[in-house]
């Protein structure tokens, strides 16, 4: 309930309290790890979490054990532990994500795409595994593939807005105006007051040529923040169908902002 609260000092004491007791306690030791992090030390939960995978297999453990190294800066440690755990079979998936993730950190992006492949080789279901490699593709500018394989996790989970935002900024990026504002057009019938999605679709409606429809769009993001008017302004500047002003006061006083 600490955590959740994000009360992070109190959740390192309660864990701290369980673990004085039970150094070998898994929950605890998770428990601080995270608490940890939230307070951005979490290089202390290294060792405890150390102590903890040496018990035997725990993939939540070994993950979250090689992501810290990763961030303590150990890369190399932090790689081969999440290498490992990602070899095991049963496959923990997170583990595969987590490697890919940190691989792109690393600027290993062709390893980031193999892992997260190697993943959905064993778990040809799994959309969160499908949302990355769509991700990455969408990185490294496969922008044709990262359209099919976001297109078909949107299908397995249409009703995701992490998946619909994603598909639909690849799709803008494919030239595929008109589904990319369908993507939107569903977040929005989510979260009707997403500004961000809301630009994206102003930004497709601008390619496909509907003007009146997008400028409508801009002025809805503004209304009532006014700190998004440059966001606005560049979304009409950097469209082929757009327009371009040259002072702010124009801007403004063309989408009604202040």
């Amino acid at each position: 309930m600490a955590l959740r609260a994000r009360q992070f000092a109190e959740a390192e004491q309660i864990a701290t309290n369980i673990l004085k007791s039970n150094r070998s306690d898994r929950h605890a030791a998770l428990l601080l790890a995270h608490a940890l992090m939230g307070q951005k030390r979490g290089g202390e939960a290294i060792a405890p979490l150390e102590r903890l995978a040496r018990r035997g297999d725990d993939g939540e453990v070994e993950t979250l054990l090689g992501a810290l190294l990763c961030g303590a800066g150990r890369a190399t440690d932090g790689l081969a532990q999440l290498r490992r755990t990602a070899a095991r079979r049963p496959p923990y998936l997170p583990s595969f994500q987590e490697l890919a993730g940190q691989l792109a950190k690393a600027g290993q992006y062709d390893e980031a795409i193999s892992t997260v492949e190697a993943g959905l080789a064993l778990a040809p279901g799994s959309v969160d595994l499908k949302l990355d490699l769509g991700r990455l593709l969408h990185d490294t500018n496969d922008f044709a593939r990262a359209a099919s394989v976001l297109t078909a996790a949107r299908d397995a989970a249409p009703g995701r807005p992490d998946i619909l935002n994603q598909l639909g900024r690849v799709l803008i990026l494919h030239g595929d105006y008109a589904a990319a504002a369908d993507a939107f057009r569903r977040v929005l019938a989510l979260y009707p007051d997403d500004r961000s999605t809301r630009a994206y679709l102003a930004t497709s409606l601008f390619e496909q040529g509907e003007r009146d429809a997008a400028e409508a769009a801009l002025r809805s993001i503004i209304r009532g923040q006014p700190q998004l008017l440059g966001r606005a302004a560049f979304v009409m500047a950097a469209t082929s169908h757009g327009r371009f002003f040259f002072s702010q006061r124009d801007v403004a006083k063309f989408l009604g902002g202040e």
